[in-house]
C-alpha cells in the first residue's frame, strides 16, 4: 500500500444545492436525505489551516459541482464562500492511501 502526498476534501450537497439542481432535470428529484456518495477533491497534504485551503479551493469545487448539473450559463451569479457553506457539507483529512498496485492515472477536466 502507498500513501499519497495529498489531503482531501469530501463534498456532499445540502438541500439548497438540490433545490437549485433539480430544476434542470424534470425526471430527477434529489434531496439531502438521498444517499449521495459525494465527491473527493485532493489538496496539499501538509496543511495547518484548513480554512485557508478551503478558501483557495471552494470556487473550483463549486464550479465542478455545477458543471455536473448544467451549463455555465445556468450557474448562480455569485459563487461565494457563504454559498459554498450553505450548499455543501464537507469534511477533510490529510491521509490518502492507495491500496492498488497499478499506477495512478489523471485526466484533466475543466
Amino acid at each position: 500500500m502507498k500513501i499519497l502526498n495529498r489531503g482531501f476534501i469530501i463534498v456532499k450537497p445540502k438541500q439548497a444545492f438540490w433545490n437549485w439542481a433539480n430544476q434542470f432535470d424534470e425526471d430527477m428529484s434529489f434531496t439531502e436525505e438521498d444517499e449521495c456518495e459525494g465527491n473527493i477533491y485532493l489538496i496539499e497534504d501538509d496543511f495547518m489551516e484548513f480554512e485557508s485551503i478551503l478558501e483557495q479551493n471552494f470556487k473550483k469545487i463549486m464550479k465542478n459541482e455545477f458543471n455536473a448539473v448544467t451549463d455555465e450559463e445556468n450557474w448562480p451569479e455569485e459563487i461565494t464562500m457563504q454559498t459554498f457553506l450553505d450548499w455543501f457539507n464537507f469534511d477533510y483529512g490529510s491521509c490518502v492511501f492507495d491500496t492498488l498496485k497499478t499506477d495512478l492515472e489523471a485526466e484533466k477536466v475543466n
